[in-house]
């Protein structure tokens, strides 16, 4: 506690001044809290004096409340660039970030509990600084942070308004801001140690050295690749549901919900479930193959039943067997961008809308990825795949924006793979305008600004190759597991040396770059199968040949110790 009182002296949050009538005054409390480290130990002990910002008077005390905080997709983007180019990424974290704003508004708080000043104990606190817990607090601290970036040199990036970008001749610095967590990279390690030095001079900043636990994600770089994975957070989720000596499953649902007699019945008490289906919705930052079945169970937040929560069990059941898995970033990767779109046309067994899933590439990192139902009901399976044409479309578009903002320009067209042969004739040219009429206009950006332009190059891909088949379905455990690996999600170490050939075949690495795969056959699919099991069972012949000539040189006597 004297150490944050310290630290609000030293910026001169308040002067004391007299009390009147006429002030809002606000109160303030402590809050404790337990800093855990990445393998669960104890890191540190806090105490931060926190505001009772739920005092304040909107149009008194405070205006506007936003604060932009950097996207999960931008950080993915940021982080395959710098592997890809070689780049040290180092973490930053700001001491008492909050602390460093300056108020425009007038704002009182009573004085801290236990430090009271003994001569003006009738005064209150005119902030000057904010405060933790004020409700303009963030956008306080971005204001600030941001125009010393931008007095220094930087410029704010159009797409995301937390990724600042700095050009200092044939160098380049990329800056992530998420709140006080602070991910910084570049092409010069001298232009970084000079830009560190002059952050921590400015601001009470603490370099955290190389990137290895970033919001709850896990980061562990090899010789080739960087490893994300949330492990700690998905064991401490199981925790608090209880679920940590389940039993685990191959797959997050099953492909056919079986009905109970008390299905229909609504819970009891439904915070845990949404508190935990919050958690799995962060979870989903690494874990793409949670993606449908945290979107699933999301739509039942408001009235959940007894079926839902079954669900929510078998999806941590899921997660208890795969708590280690993650994605990789590879640094050997190309620049080429690309996606897979899919639809599941009335998917929805209650309302008959149809589900969108699509993932975006660079080279063979996996960027992003969504699993959404449409707002409205599609006439067919071709309006459905349409639409889930247009909002592939779009993310492709604004991660363009993001790579155009550090630098990465592409020479090549973005390809769209989508198994909709229909879908992917209405891209190209207006036709079935009777079936069509009723489509939104905004949809139609995808034929006309974007197909037509030729940016975007909408290309047929069997259904069987359709990546994004696993953000709109219940898929089989081989289906399931196949595509999981496609998507660059593995373990970092085989958890055992147990399990079938599909599960060793599903948890080893694949590197391929899929910006050029078009077309495959079935046939190329069997050929691989039967090779393996050939390469599978002549080791078995000659690990059972070995043995019989060690049995029968001990039989013989010329066995050696």
């Amino acid at each position: 506690m004297q150490e944050e009182m310290n630290a609000l002296y030293e910026n001169q949050t308040w002067i004391l001044v007299p009390r009147t009538n006429q002030m809002n005054v606000i109160g303030c409390k402590w809050v404790f809290k337990t800093k855990l480290a990445p393998d669960g130990s104890l890191d540190r002990l806090k105490a931060r004096l926190v505001a009772k910002g739920f005092h304040q008077e909107e149009g008194v005390d405070f205006t506007e409340t936003f604060s932009p905080v950097v996207k999960h997709a931008t950080i993915r983007i940021v982080l395959s660039v710098a592997m890809m180019k070689n780049w040290p990424i180092h973490q930053l974290d700001v001491k008492n970030a909050f602390l460093h704003g300056v108020l425009n508004e007038t704002m009182y708080m009573e004085q801290p509990p236990g430090f009271i000043h003994p001569q003006k104990s009738q005064c209150v606190c005119l902030l000057k600084r904010s405060l933790y817990g004020l409700r303009q607090a963030p956008r306080a601290w971005f204001d600030k942070f941001s125009n010393f970036l931008l007095e220094n040199g930087f410029f704010c990036s159009t797409a995301d308004p937390s990724l600042f970008v700095l050009h200092s001749g044939s160098d380049i610095v990329l800056l992530l801001l998420y709140v006080d967590d602070i991910i910084l990279t570049g092409s010069s390690a001298q232009l970084l140690a000079t830009l560190i030095k002059k952050l921590s001079l400015q601001f009470h900043m603490k370099d955290l050295g190389y990137l290895h636990y970033f919001l709850g994600i896990e980061a562990k770089r090899t010789s080739q690749d960087l490893f994300l994975c949330q492990t700690k957070y998905a064991i401490d989720l199981l925790n608090r549901a209880h679920m940590t000596e389940c039993k685990p499953v191959s797959t997050p649902l099953p492909l056919r919900s079986i009905a109970m007699t008390n299905d229909d019945i609504l819970l009891a008490d439904p915070l845990e479930y949404r508190s935990i289906v919050g958690g799995l919705q962060y979870l989903t930052i690494t874990r793409p193959d949670l993606a449908y079945a945290t979107n699933l169970l999301c739509q039942k937040l408001q009235h959940p039943t007894i079926a839902d929560f079954h669900k929510l069990k078998r999806v941590l059941r899921y997660v208890k067997g795969t708590a280690h898995l993650g994605i990789f970033l590879h640094s050997n990767s190309s620049t080429a961008l690309y996606g897979y779109s899919d639809a599941d046309w009335a998917g929805c067994a209650d309302t008959r809308r149809s589900t969108t899933g699509f993932c975006t590439y660079l080279g063979s990192n996996l960027l992003s990825w969504s699993a959404k139902k449409q707002p409205t009901v599609s006439h067919s399976s071709t309006e459905a795949e349409y639409r889930a044409l247009a909002s592939t479309t779009a993310d492709l578009t604004w991660i363009s924006f993001v790579l155009r903002d550090i630098g990465i320009s592409l020479i090549s067209p973005t390809l769209l793979f989508c198994d909709n042969k229909s879908a992917i004739s209405l891209t190209a040219n207006p036709i079935l305008h009777a079936r069509t009429k009723h489509i939104e206009v905004d949809f139609h950006f995808v034929r006309e600004k974007k197909v037509s332009s030729g940016s975007i190059n909408v290309r047929y891909i069997p259904t069987h190759l359709q990546l994004a088949d696993i953000f709109t379905k219940s898929l089989s455990r081989f289906a399931h597991s196949t595509i999981r690996t496609k998507l660059g999600m593995r373990f970092l170490t085989l958890p055992n040396l147990r399990g079938d050939v599909k599960e060793i075949r599903a948890t080893q690495p694949m590197q391929r770059d899929y910006s050029a795969v078009t077309t495959s056959t079935k046939e190329d699919n069997e050929s691989e199968r039967a090779a393996a099991i050939v390469k599978i069972n002549g080791s078995i012949a000659q690990s059972i040949k070995r043995s019989t000539q060690v049995r029968g040189d001990y039989l013989t006597g010329k066995a050696t110790s």
